[in-house]
């Protein structure tokens, strides 16, 4: 039998001869959670305890705790699997590490999850703390580990688990970019995505499994990408991309699953706003005969599981003092949602680039460029807590200024938009000037104008000039592809004041802070 998907009799379960060898499963799924155990408002951020009484908020570990028990009970055969990125986010993995991560994945019984480019922020060190804490595979298969030896004998490009009878081989994806979006450090080397998978399994299947779960911090594009080239693999639980997909929204991005011929892809948000529930029956060959599910909104509708509330507010103690510090005011929700921030100019991108820029223009800074991957959360409408500023800004970047040809800046806005199509972190929001791009040319000729504030106007970028840019100390570095920023500048400094401490400044000097769009970016 080929793997195909069966007949449509088949996929409604009605008699197909076969139905004695069929194997059910329910795989249960989380991504890109970044340390959001307490429950987070619509934009993504801190949620007040008043608005979580009045069943305002989302997510947080309590509920999950609930969400994943019915889900359970739901099923005589589940798998609970996460595709990365629980690290970062939050002051709970700012003055926790992993720590706190760990005790909430083995409370909730994952089975096994993949590394998140964001599991290296701290270097392999706080990644290997976390593992050693954990009672569950984490998974890494296009990376070789065998040079660092904090990780060489952790990670696991592949686990085979005996579940309801039968064996499954799990496999795990982290995008190839991380060097350039994390701290992995020059021990570890990624490789492509497809030809790692089909490796591993190849190497199942002489330890006759037939069923292959991918665990996969690589995106949905690329996700399809490798379904598309690796047809043996059944499922592809993913991660990265922040995608939301659903058989009944219109704000979703794809069907729930999607099917990329016989493999099912799924992705469900992040931050733990949802909870995915994927339904798979196999054959007794392991051919997919019916996939179906939807992501579960975790919504006040789900109850909270008071002994982690008391956990989490525990945890919370050490953090509220300066979490709960109103720094500011706004006029109205500031947008930092990352499918408008990663594209084009938005409201947060702004705020954060007007900020650095006014930090350090007396200094002989003529240019801010920020990456939009730094910019994680909206902020509502009122007043502004620290807290809420650190959900925006969690890196603990710091400010980093440089002098640069303009040929150089002309080189980083093209990197910032080269990869708009993946809504990727590299996108540039800025102040100090304006540019106008077009999406219809290949990446590295989209640039399209350059104008520089100056004392008299406008004026267009000259490749030959000297400017002075202000980012963030990530960036500088070469981070998000912008290695111009580490290869041509000079007279850098890059331990500057911290992003989120300036930018709460800003806010406070600017009271109410109103948000807005200046057409700094625009479109041929």
């Amino acid at each position: 039998m080929t793997r195909t998907l069966m007949t449509t009799a088949a996929l409604l379960g009605l008699s197909t001869g076969i139905a004695h060898a069929d194997y059910s499963l329910t795989i249960l799924h989380t991504n890109d959670f970044h340390a959001r155990f307490e429950p987070i408002s619509k934009y993504d951020g801190p949620c007040s305890a008043e608005d979580n009484t009045a069943g305002e908020c989302f997510g947080g570990s309590a509920r999950l705790v609930n969400a994943i028990k019915a889900a359970r009970e739901r099923s005589n055969n589940s798998i609970l699997v996460d595709g990365g990125d629980q690290f970062q986010g939050s002051l709970f993995y700012t003055y926790y590490k992993g720590s706190v991560a760990a005790e909430m994945m083995n409370k909730l019984g994952y089975t096994a999850m993949t590394v998140g480019n964001h599991e290296f922020d701290d270097g392999p060190e706080v990644l290997r703390g976390f593992m050693d804490k954990v009672e569950f595979p984490v998974l890494m298969s296009n990376a070789d580990v065998s040079n660092e030896p904090l990780l060489s004998d952790a990670i696991q490009k592949s686990v085979i688990i005996e579940q309801g009878g039968e064996k499954l081989g799990m496999i795990g994806l982290t995008t190839v970019d991380t060097p350039d979006l994390a701290s992995p450090g020059k021990n570890i080397t990624f490789s492509d995505p497809a030809a790692a998978v089909q490796a591993e399994i190849d190497a199942m299947k002489s330890e006759g499994v037939n069923k292959f779960i991918v665990l996969s911090h690589s995106g949905y594009r690329v996700d399809t990408a490798v379904a598309e080239a690796v047809p043996e693999i059944d499922v592809i639980v993913g991660g990265h991309s922040n995608t939301y997909l659903s058989n009944t929204s219109d704000r979703a991005e794809g069907p729930y699953p999607t099917m990329v011929g016989n493999t099912a892809v799924v992705q469900a948000y992040a931050y733990g706003k949802f909870l995915g529930e994927l339904n798979v029956t196999f054959d007794d060959e392991g051919n997919i005969t019916e996939a179906t599910g939807e992501p579960l909104v975790i919504d006040a509708a789900v109850e909270e599981d008071s002994d982690t509330v008391a956990r989490i507010a525990e945890l919370a103690g050490p953090l509220e003092e300066i979490r709960t510090k109103v720094v500011a005011e706004t006029a109205a929700p500031v947008e930092g949602d990352r499918n408008v921030c990663r594209v084009q100019e938005c409201e947060m991108g702004n705020l954060v680039a007007d900020a650095m820029l006014d930090r350090v223009k007396s200094q002989g800074i003529d240019i801010a460029i920020a990456n939009s991957g730094g910019l994680r959360a909206s902020i509502d409408a009122g007043e502004v807590t620290m807290g809420e500023v650190l959900a925006v800004l969690p890196f603990q970047n710091t400010l980093s200024t440089f002098e640069i040809k303009g040929s150089g800046i002309l080189a980083a806005l093209e990197n910032g938009v080269s990869q708009v199509e993946e809504v990727a972190g590299r996108f540039p929001q800025v102040a100090g000037m304006k540019f106008t791009w077009d999406p219809a040319a290949e990446p590295g000729s989209r640039i399209v104008e350059v104008l520089v504030e100056t004392d008299d106007g406008l004026e267009p970028l000259d490749p030959e000039e000297t400017y002075g840019v202000v980012s963030n100390n990530y960036v500088r570095g070469g981070g998000d592809g912008y290695s111009v920023f580490d290869t041509d500048s000079s007279n850098v400094y890059d331990y500057g004041p911290d992003l989120a401490d300036v930018t709460a400044e800003y806010l406070a000097q600017n009271l109410p802070y109103t948000p807005y769009v200046a057409d700094r970016i625009s479109q041929k």
